[in-house]
């Protein structure tokens, strides 16, 4: 069986063809479904723009918070300050 799944999704008017793993179906259906009510809001409270507008801004929003949750989920310095940590433990026990 083909793990594949052609799907028509539509954003701002347009509709774009895909072919997703079946598995992931209603995450794509989800993440369309908030782009186009994204793209509602906008349309409703900036008049003088359009969609490509709308767009851009909707791309730079969800951008901005996959970098804030990649930030805030980067456990480098939490290591790099545990190895400190050890080292000078380490260095302290040597002492003795």
């Amino acid at each position: 069986m083909d793990s594949k799944l052609p799907i028509n999704l539509t954003i701002a008017d347009r509709v774009y063809s895909f072919n997703i793993n079946r598995e992931d179906e209603a995450l794509w259906r989800e993440a369309t479904k908030e782009i186009n009510e994204k793209l509602l809001q906008y349309k409703q409270t900036l008049k003088d723009k359009d969609n490509q507008d709308f767009l851009a801004l909707i791309s730079l929003q969800y951008l901005m918070k996959l970098l804030e949750l990649q930030r805030s989920t980067d456990i480098r310095p939490i290591i790099a300050e545990l190895e400190n940590i050890t080292t000078k433990i380490g260095y302290l026990l040597g002492k003795q």
